[in-house]
């Protein structure tokens, strides 16, 4: 599955410390952080008819991210809302928009690792694009379909997972061997062997009308996936957090994946078995047209 060029965004202007550059000419420092060492963190946001659906959740996730990493500086809630604000307006966009907010630890006075280097202050940048849920054209007929990576999640003792931080190689790799092998996205385990996430979302399985997906512990605590999991507590679907193996999912009757990007995405195939009957099942189906009347009632307002 390859994302396409869109041509409504050839000309965007992209939001760099409240500067708007257009996308060919955006200017990020090569002493930045982001560039020397991956130092940043981020959150992928949805515009929905206007308004940021979860915005609040994903902007109290990016703090504590930084927060993590021991910014010294972050900015405020509004600020970064006056700057989401300011992106989308100038470039004319009010819905079926994907955004990337990622604030950096800053500009380095020379290149080096310790972060003592950084003097001044942040780097926050906006990137809005016109962007349907990406696994919209693959999941038909046939649904997502996926590929068991060789290359495992961290534990939080080796790099905690909770940080949404930049540092994505290791989802690069697992994306490689999906590209290779043929697959949409590739299912990554945590040391233990335990099914941990995608390379890109949280996965969900349902036995016997149960809705399962994985701990957080190897896997970050998504924003779409809590919300599916609020969705099961209000609407009375039994529903659990824990592990499960590759037999799990094998076995499972149902799967899905979930994201921003993405939203809900039934799975039809892993590592060449048929997942259930192989058809988007009944309770996927209901979770996803619960999640879509949310996104079309809820948000926080960012344009008119």
């Amino acid at each position: 599955m390859l994302q396409t060029f869109n041509e409504k965004n050839r000309d965007l202007l992209v939001n760099i410390n409240g500067e708007l550059i257009h996308r060919d000419k955006a200017g990020v420092s090569p002493f930045d952080s982001a560039v020397q060492g991956g130092d940043a963190v981020w959150e992928g946001l949805r515009l929905y008819d206007g308004r940021i659906f979860r915005l609040d959740e994903h902007l109290a996730r990016l703090r504590r991210s930084a927060k993590a990493l021991a910014f010294e500086s972050i900015p405020s809630r509004d600020e970064l809302v006056a700057e989401i604000t300011k992106t989308l307006e100038a470039n004319s966009m009010r819905d079926n928009v994907h955004l990337r907010l990622t604030l950096t630890r800053g500009v380095k006075i020379t290149s080096g690792m310790d972060p003592r280097l950084n003097q001044a202050g942040p780097t926050l940048i906006v990137l809005a694009e016109h962007k349907a849920p990406v696994y919209t054209d693959a999941v038909g007929s046939a649904g997502l379909t996926l590929m068991t990576s060789s290359v495992r999640r961290f534990s939080p003792d080796c790099l905690d997972p909770n940080i949404h931080h930049n540092n994505l190689l290791q989802s690069i790799l697992a994306k490689i061997e999906a590209n290779a092998a043929g697959a949409d996205d590739a299912v990554m385990l945590d040391p233990r062997g335990f099914v941990a996430e995608t390379n890109a979302t949280n996965v969900f399985v349902i036995t016997g009308g149960e809705v399962v997906t994985s701990r957080p512990i190897a896997c970050p605590e998504g924003i779409t996936r809590d919300t599916v999991l609020g969705l099961c507590r209000e609407h009375g679907v039994p529903h659990n957090e824990r592990d499960f193996s590759l037999t799990h999912l094998y076995n499972a009757d149902e799967c899905f994946t979930t994201g921003t990007m993405g939203e809900l995405a039934w799975v039809g195939r892993v590592d060449g078995r048929t997942i259930g009957a192989g058809t988007r099942g009944p309770v996927t189906a209901l979770l996803s047209d619960l999640f879509t009347e949310l996104t079309a009632r809820e948000g926080v307002r960012v344009v008119d």
